[in-house]
């Protein structure tokens, strides 16, 4: 017996017909009577006396209508003290991320947590995923959007579609902005500035093979920022993700991709049997229900 077709039931004996029911319930008539039949037949009791001009209820019916008044105010009831339990909860919650891509999946997800509970509120710290995994083990940190490859052991993990595409930086003017794509050739022997994280350059090695040793690398750098500023003076080109670059002015800064093309996975992670706020708890749950269904 679902509550909706209780609610349904409650309807047609206000109305008092299936007719007028099924046009408040937004429903066809016949949808409203095969439910009823449904419920009928699932109990083997009759609920109305069809050869009435009018809806009345048989002695089953006046039963049913008494419990279902009480079932759902017990529901209605039980749901309005589960919302107030969610307006009690309040809190900070700390979520660490890179200059990703994906960090567009974002605003979305915590506009609607936001909306079903207000008194939380979001530290956002943006860093490498290194760095954002560091804090995480100290406790610093409750969630963090890490660009892979990244060592996951000790966290929950869940992966996102939003692939992180690398690209060269480089300003306008640059002998390399006439090209649509580039190649390993193409950055021999000039001015680079690769990511700091070990991993993430052992990633662009294979993209450069045996030419890595090779290259003219004049810096590395963990995060966008400055190196935009580098590449705008024209002290080097730049190998970065694409996500970090969205609100940098192109007539300032460009970029090209990588050919062959070179992608990278975000993730979305927590660390495993922590602790947690709990905000941060209805954070991660919500995001794990969120992100996985969809």
């Amino acid at each position: 017996m679902e509550i909706r077709i209780l609610r349904y039931f409650l309807t047609i004996v206000r109305e008092e017909s299936m007719t007028k029911a099924a046009e408040v319930l937004h429903i066809t008539q016949p949808t409203l009577s095969r439910q009823i039949a449904q419920m009928e037949d699932e109990m083997g009791v009759k609920l109305f006396d069809r050869s009435a001009r009018k809806i009345v209820l048989t002695n089953e019916g006046l039963l049913l209508r008494r419990r279902a008044e009480e079932i759902l105010e017990l529901v209605d009831k039980t749901e309005k003290e589960l919302t107030r339990q969610d307006e009690t909860v309040e809190g900070v919650v700390s979520i660490g991320c890179g200059d990703l891509a994906a960090v567009h999946l974002l605003p979305p997800l915590l506009k609607r947590f936001h909306a079903r509970y207000p008194a939380v509120t979001f530290d956002l710290y943006t860093g490498t995923a290194d760095h954002i995994k560091d804090r995480m083990d100290r406790g610093l940190t409750d969630i963090g959007l890490l660009l892979e490859p990244v060592n996951m052991e000790k966290y929950e993990v869940i992966r996102l579609n939003q692939k992180e595409q690398w690209i060269v930086l480089m300003h306008p003017e640059a002998p390399l902005a006439a090209l649509e794509r580039i190649t390993p050739q193409d950055l021999k022997g000039l001015p680079l500035i690769l990511p700091r994280r070990m991993n993430v350059q052992s990633e662009l090695a294979g993209w450069f093979g045996r030419d890595f040793e090779k290259l003219n690398v004049i810096g590395t750098s963990n995060l966008p920022s400055t190196v935009a500023i580098m590449v705008r003076q024209r002290l080097a080109y730049a190998i970065l993700i694409h996500g970090s670059i969205d609100l940098y002015d192109q007539r300032k800064i460009t970029y090209r991709p990588l050919s062959p093309e070179l992608t990278a996975n975000s993730i979305l992670a927590w660390k495993r049997k922590q602790p947690f706020a709990i905000a941060a708890e209805k954070m991660i749950q919500y995001a794990k229900d969120t992100l996985l269904a969809e």
